[in-house]
């Protein structure tokens, strides 16, 4: 197996690498955080780069470098340079200064300074990436654990201190953490450098709950000495998960010295963190399939005019000259006018008062949040508050609510008034009262903390302190907890002592937590276990009561507990502590073998009672899931915690809805994921949940046919998920089900996903702000998700797919004149309009107008409550698609003709005054056509309608040599842009009608049937 050594040698420490499979390299990785998209030296290149992938941008550049070349030029340079400039320019100074912020934030994680601890017993301050694997690091209370460390000893005589693990797990309850035996016995944190030793580690791996070493003890270097055994294995203290300190963790509740095991890229955070990518919303690709279009049809339109006006030598510089000249099929000035909408829309978003708190981090996909298919939510912190508190406990026949505590406190003052030994058989209800509230506050890994002079629990578990929590509220206080003894106050005020002598962590496979203890009062030897009644069912004594109460309490969304005893002889115990010591020194298969003794005392245990938890959901998350679930929008919950947790909580949420039918696909091996599955194919409308091993054997094995099915589940829940595992999901819905997925957490566990989700949102909470700086939105509460998507969404979405509308109509029908007028006048290559009024046309004249579209609503925000399922008319993607496309270029095709071919009928005898009406002509009909399809006029939308009129009168004066100004004043000037505009206009008008008044949209219905027409 893979691993190193770390030797402490005359005083300073050494690595040997035990090399196999070219582990020796990790030794060699920095300790360096690094977030950032870009490297200086090639940031230009690659957002260059990342542009001109798109046609859209890459055919632009060919058009503006054709104007350097005399024989291609058509009109001004500025016309086509200026555009592309300006887009370019705004991408990069956005890409550039989300980077910079990336930039700043790794170089403040980076330059933390920690205390080495050096040769001479001196600690010396460095920068955290400057620490290696094999120094010594001190780490003070509140601090970031710089690197994946070994515990060597803590400011705690009982050699434990906590840590916080919300950066990593999502998971914001305290975890405690042991220093090693061997070197929590020095006097001071400098003594350890003396100590001479050996640690033997497992290579990097992405698992965060599972380590596997030893420590090897050659000389302490100290007075106390550790015991010997017979076995010669003194020396040897095996290493877990209990004894590690991850990157990015933070001590809690005193300091910490470690051994730097792992950094940089090899630490557990890294390992399960992806690199920022730039995300491409689906219209940018939308945009970007339409401009092919467009330059096929411009293409078509221009060898049509070549073939028309005769081969000759000079053809092809004709057919090229002609494509350009028609390049306005193709506004640049879409990405302008989508750039600016989208900033515009991320501006409307945060300064809702709905939404407080609402940060936009990424401009550039507010248009996705309208057409989500997908929201994969965290649990922890996201949908639960992580508060719990006991609501019930069960023991058969009786049972006890919250509001009956004062029945449970008379019940226990009973029991400890009356000895246990004196009955036989069944015990009366106070002493089995007493029996279960003992194993509440015994069963456990909860410690005592001071904080104000005030006794704080705090545990890995929040059930765990929710028990112990409500045992102290009965009267049965836990007083002190160290690595040995537990201290309680009975009711009676007199203090008794358990010495602890194993504790069994709770794990995935077992699902069940143990201890054993010695009470001194009496001397017996209890042997306490709670855990989900799957697990506990087969190891307790019979009960008819069990199965159906835990039934009746995961209804109510409360996660149980089952809770049994059995008390062992000394003999009993001393056999069993051989086999475990045996088992917990062996290098090969240590969990299995550690296992299988404990399994031989989890027999024929006395069932002492069932307890029912509720974790407090956030605030309106019913409401919220139910809104999304009714917008066509499915919710998976992808969360680290145990599938008993995740389970009553997406019962309690509604996630699952009531009396929905459960599946629970749970396998060890490849053969079983897959007879698992096949039941689970069998089950068409049942809810799944999964567990992470399973998860990892049905996505490596058949990935898609797992996600084909699991899409037609209402809902699912993964649990125990890894942070890449969450990432993965969102993945295959991308590439197999085709589907659009944001994701939404408030942990640095969440990250994975929320970078690899088409739109990402970080919920900024009790877990610090790494999601909420890593994703695209940030908002404060989870119930703030369907205003951002059934609102804000859905208006970025149309209003960015008429917005494209317009901007390509006023591309068309421009090119649409300039391709009659070249027909007509002997298919000559030269522009009808040049220099400024090809420039005025999309920005001073048409620009105001098309542009106050991004404040039109086609529904107001109650019918976008009211009726959510209108948000799955957006999801179709109908808003901007071909069928649309097609609508506005005949329309554009149409109008184009009339304005020109009209002008020319009614042509006098001046060629500037055909400019002149086909100008006007198609200006108010660009103005008409949009005041046609505002739904919902606004102050703002009035006045660059008239501003953009009032600009064009102007330009009469400004640009003379453009208009015959003494024509354009005249009666017969206006009777014929007057009638040019009215053909252009009203036959599209009334189709427009027609078509709503025979097949109306979904929000017109509602809109008008709540007006009161009837349609």
């Amino acid at each position: 197996m893979n691993g190193c050594n770390l030797y402490s040698q005359n005083g300073k420490l050494k690595e040997n690498v035990l090399h196999e499979e070219g582990f020796v390299a990790g030794f060699a990785v920095p300790n360096v955080v690094r977030n950032q998209k870009y490297r200086a030296a090639t940031f230009v290149f690659e957002v260059l780069y990342e542009q001109f992938r798109f046609f859209f941008n890459l055919y632009f550049l060919l058009v503006a470098l054709s104007q350097f070349i005399p024989e291609l030029q058509v009109g001004f340079l500025f016309t086509y340079i200026a555009p592309l400039v300006f887009v370019l320019s705004v991408t990069l100074i956005k890409e550039g200064y989300d980077d910079y912020q990336r930039y700043v934030r790794d170089k403040e994680a980076n330059s933390q300074r920690y205390e080495r601890l050096h040769a001479d017993g001196k600690k010396k301050s460095v920068p955290s990436a400057d620490l290696k694997v094999g120094d010594v690091v001190f780490v003070p209370s509140g601090a970031r654990v710089p690197a994946d460390m070994l515990l060597l000893r803590t400011s705690d005589k009982s050699g434990t201190v906590f840590i916080r693990t919300d950066q990593l797990d999502g998971e914001t309850d305290w975890k405690l953490r042991r220093a090693l035996a061997g070197t929590q016995r020095s006097p001071t944190d400098d003594a350890i450098i003396n100590v001479r030793g050996s640690v033997w580690a497992d290579k990097p791996t992405k698992e965060i709950d599972s380590f596997i070493g030893n420590f090897t003890l050659e000389d302490d270097g100290l007075d106390d000495r550790l015991e010997a055994n017979s076995r010669g294995l003194e020396h040897v203290e095996p290493l877990s998960i209990d004894n590690t300190l991850w990157a990015n963790t933070i001590v809690c509740g005193g300091s910490a010295v470690g051994l730097v095991l792992y950094t940089g890229a090899d630490t557990r955070v890294a390992m399960n963190a992806d690199p920022p990518k730039s995300k491409v919303g689906l219209v940018d690709i939308e945009i970007n399939r339409l401009a092919k279009m467009l330059f096929a049809l411009s293409l078509v339109s221009s060898f049509v005019m070549v073939l028309l006006k005769g081969w000759t030598d000079t053809w092809f510089q004709s057919l090229f000259r002609f494509v350009i000249l028609f390049s306005s099929i193709i506004p640049i000035s879409l990405r302008v006018n989508v750039d600016m909408a989208k900033t515009a829309f991320s501006y409307f978003m945060m300064g809702d008062k709905e939404i407080p708190g609402t940060i936009v981090r990424s401009s550039f996909i507010p248009e996705e949040l309208g057409r989500i298919d997908y929201l994969l939510s965290d649990k922890t912190g996201t949908l639960t508050q992580n508060q719990m508190e006991m609501k019930e406990i069960h023991m058969g026949e009786v049972s006890f609510g919250r509001e009956a505590l004062d029945d449970v406190r008379s019940l226990l003052r009973k029991a400890f008034e009356i000895k246990e030994e004196t009955f036989r058989g069944r015990p009366p209800v106070q002493l089995r009262t007493r029996r279960l509230i003992e194993a509440l506050a015994l069963c456990h890994n909860v410690n005592v903390t001071l904080e104000g002079g005030e006794a704080i629990y705090q545990a890995s578990s929040p059930d765990e302190v929710a028990l112990v929590n409500y045992a102290k509220l009965t009267g049965l206080v836990l007083e002190d907890r160290t690595l040995t003894a537990i201290i309680l106050r009975r009711p009676t005020g007199e203090q008794v002592e358990y010495e602890i002598l194993n504790v069994f962590p709770f794990n995935s496979d077992t699902k069940r937590m143990g201890i054993i203890l010695r009470e001194n009062e009496t001397g017996r030897i209890l042997f306490l276990m709670k855990g989900a009644d799957a697990t506990m069912t087969p190891i307790v004594e019979f009960s008819d009561w069990l199965e159906e109460e835990c039934g009746n309490l995961a209804r109510k969304g409360l996660r149980t507990l089952v809770i049994a005893m059995k008390v062992l002889s000394k003999e009993e115990y001393a056999a069993f502590s051989q086999r475990y010591e045996l088992a917990k020194r062996s290098l090969q298969d240590r969990d299995a073998s550690m296992r299988t003794a404990v399994e031989e005392l989890e027999c024929n245990l006395t069932l002492l009672g069932l307890t029912g938890v509720e974790d407090k959901l956030q605030d309106q998350v019913n409401s919220t899931l139910e809104t999304l679930r009714n917008a066509g929008v499915r919710v998976w919950m992808l969360t680290g915690d145990k599938v008993e947790t995740a389970t009553c909580i997406a019962i309690s949420s509604h996630l699952f809805a009531r009396n929905a039918p459960i599946f629970h696909l749970l396998a060890a091996n490849k053969e079983q994921a897959e007879e698992e599955f096949k039941r689970f194919q069998k089950k068409p409308g049942a809810c799944l949940v999964i567990d992470g091993r399973s998860l990892s054997l049905c996505t490596d094995n058949f990935p898609r046919q797992f996600i084909e099915v699991a899409c037609k589940c209402p809902s699912v829940v993964c649990c125990r998920c890894l942070p890449t595992q969450k990432a993965l999901i969102v993945r295959l819905l991308k590439r197999h089900a085709k589907k659009r997925c944001a994701a939404i957490g408030d942990g640095g566990n969440d990250v994975a996903m929320i970078q690899a989700a088409d739109v990402g949102i970080g919920i900024e909470g009790k877990e610090g702000r790494q999601a909420s700086l890593a994703a695209d939105f940030s908002l404060t509460k989870f119930k703030h998700v369907s205003r951002l998507m059934l609102w804000h969404g859905r208006n970025s979405y149309t209003r960015t797919a008429r917005l494209s509308q317009f901007v390509i109509h006023r591309g068309l029908i421009i090119s649409m004149i300039q391709i009659v007028f070249s027909a007509i006048f002997y298919f000559a290559t030269i522009a009808i309009y040049s220099g400024w009024l090809v420039v005025g046309y999309s920005t001073v004249y048409t620009m105001l107008p098309v542009f106050s579209l991004v404040f039109d609503e086609d529904v107001d925000p109650d019918t976008a409550f009211m009726y959510p399922e209108l948000y799955k008319e957006l999801q179709k993607g109908r808003r901007l698609c071909t069928r649309t496309f097609l609508e506005w270029t005949f329309k554009s095709i149409y109008q184009g003709g009339v304005i020109m071919l009209l002008s020319i009928f009614m042509f006098d005898d001046s060629f500037l005054r055909i400019i002149s009406i086909t100008f006007t002509s198609l200006l108010l009909t660009e103005l008409l056509m949009v005041a046609l399809e505002i739904q919902k006029w606004k102050l703002l939308m009035i006045v660059s309608q008239i501003l953009s009129l009032a600009a064009y009168v102007l330009s009469f004066f400004l640009l003379p040599t453009y208009f015959d100004v003494g024509y354009i004043f005249s009666g017969s000037f206006w009777l014929k842009v007057t009638v040019i505009t009215l053909v252009s206009c009203l036959p599209v008008t009334i189709g427009k009608w027609l078509q709503r008044r025979c097949s109306p949209p979904a929000y017109l219905k509602i809109a008008r049937s709540r007006d009161g027409f009837d349609f």
